[in-house]
């Protein structure tokens, strides 16, 4: 177990709630696979993550994607509609947080990287190097509000570093999910209303919204 912990975050539709209270966070072959999951994002990269050969002789769509930090450059798409993909909104982007150790308590195996994993610069890791997980990600990267860093505007490679992926190859269960984001009071008055969840798993943070 890691010392200090790190949070991972996945983003989804808000319709999918139902099936993740029941069976968690599942892979797309998992026989717990939901039949009406609602995708965001854009198909062509979903495609071609889906058989882009990892270094380990899997393929990238083996795996559940998760980041190190939110406002991906990816979500800036989904909320923005650029590049063909179709809008979401910010209040139908539901934040599921959990953490490194929950992975590795429930023996889910995984592997990791430190930027956008079809990336040709990126380097990968596994479980036996995530002890030293905080010198091979860039933490400041991928908290960062922005995929640009104002400061260091010749660091070309921020924006790779911002999109480090956690990834795991099974069911991430419900049990291990150690929260909610949301954007509005209202989206998180609504999953107590309608869901049953708890105040405490539910957080309302626009900040990690670009709309």
């Amino acid at each position: 177990m890691l010392k200090d912990d790190k949070y991972i975050f996945r983003i989804t539709h808000i319709d999918n709630i139902n099936h993740i209270l029941e069976h968690g966070i599942t892979h797309k072959d998992s026989s717990n696979s939901n039949p009406d999951f609602k995708s965001i994002g854009d198909s062509s990269l979903i495609n071609r993550r889906a058989t882009f050969e990892l270094y380990n002789g899997k393929n990238l769509g083996d795996y559940i994607p998760f980041y190190f930090g939110p406002r991906s450059p990816m979500q800036f798409v989904i909320e923005r509609g650029h590049n063909d993909v179709d809008i979401v909104r910010s209040s139908d982007i539901l934040y599921c947080i959990s953490s490194i150790n929950k992975v590795i308590k429930k023996q889910i195996p995984f592997i990791y990287c430190d930027g956008h994993a079809t990336d040709r610069l990126t380097s990968f890791y596994n479980t036996n190097d995530v002890d030293d997980i905080k010198n091979q990600i860039d933490f400041i990267a991928t908290n960062a509000k922005n995929w640009a860093d104002w400061a260091h505007p010749e660091d070309l490679d921020f924006k790779r570093r911002k999109e480090a992926e956690f990834l795991i190859e099974s069911d991430l269960p419900f049990e291990s999910i150690r929260g909610f984001v949301v954007r509005r009071e209202l989206v998180k008055d609504k999953l107590i209303a309608d869901y049953g969840l708890n105040e405490s798993q539910i957080h309302v943070n626009p900040e990690y919204y670009y709309d």
